[in-house]
């Protein structure tokens, strides 16, 4: 049963099934977005990613931990 708010609340009362219901739809959503725009996402990822330099003289501090 939902609770009645003042007019004057912007938010709305759900239960919690419709709640439940409203975050499933909503992560289905989700993983068909990623499904059909992944390969897009990637490559914009991949572009606004800066390359990594290559010099011989620059130390690589976060590449490869020590075993410990």
């Amino acid at each position: 049963m939902t609770r009645k708010r003042s007019a004057q609340s912007p938010e709305y009362a759900v239960s919690d099934e419709a709640a439940a219901y409203i975050a499933d739809a909503l992560r289905e959503l989700t993983l068909q977005f990623e499904a059909t725009h992944f390969a897009q996402i990637r490559r914009h990822y991949q572009s606004i990613t800066p390359t990594r330099d290559d010099d011989p003289w620059q130390l690589d501090m976060f590449g490869k931990h020590p075993p410990f």
